[in-house]
């Protein structure tokens, strides 16, 4: 696992080792989802929810963005996302936390500008993350959503709509927008 592009270009992150429940996103999926949202990370307040190795946020942050908090209740992985924010140089920019996403969610006095989640699969954690994280975000802000291909999200709550879905073999990503904000986004 490594950072694609940016400041930290090629830099390699450690993993959560043993954790059944921990499941990198690939290369392939992380570039499309960073694709997608290439021209709105600079200078961004960035959210890794569930964060795991942090490699998300990581991506993130070597690609312009402002700050991340990485948010996870496995205090293993927020060891590992210690170690690869402090690798690649961005620990000033990061905001590591260890508590479960509702508790987070519920605490959190921040606005963020892109949410990234990618949860352990099958647990429906995103449904029950979204109507929390929903009122955290600007209403520009995008929410991408990695899940398996099967599970179903909600196409609208809460005035965010999925905008689209991204598929890459048995993963999907579903990226979430407020739709008025949308026109002005994809028109620049």
């Amino acid at each position: 696992m490594r950072v694609i592009t940016g400041t930290a270009r090629g830099r390699k992150l450690m993993t959560v080792e043993g954790a059944d429940l921990v499941r990198p996103t690939t290369d392939r999926v992380k570039e499309a989802i960073f694709s997608a949202i290439q021209f709105e990370i600079e200078g961004r307040t960035v959210l890794d929810l569930f964060a795991g190795s942090g490699q998300l946020g990581i991506e993130a942050l070597s690609r312009g963005a402002a700050e991340c908090y990485f948010a996870d209740s496995a205090a293993q992985s927020i060891a590992v996302v210690k170690k690869n924010a402090e690798h690649t140089g961005f620990s000033e920019q990061s905001h590591i936390v260890n508590m479960p996403f509702s508790a987070f969610l519920k605490s959190a006095k921040v606005k963020f500008d892109i949410a990234l989640l990618d949860p352990p699969y099958e647990r429906r954690l995103i449904q029950k993350a979204l109507p929390l994280l929903f009122p955290k975000m600007n209403d520009s802000g995008v929410i991408l959503c990695e899940h398996e291909k099967d599970c179903v999200l909600p196409h609208s709550l809460d005035g965010w709509e999925i905008d689209k879905v991204l598929r890459h073999g048995t993963t999907s990503v579903s990226v979430y927008r407020k739709p008025d904000q949308d026109d002005n986004i994809q028109g620049e």
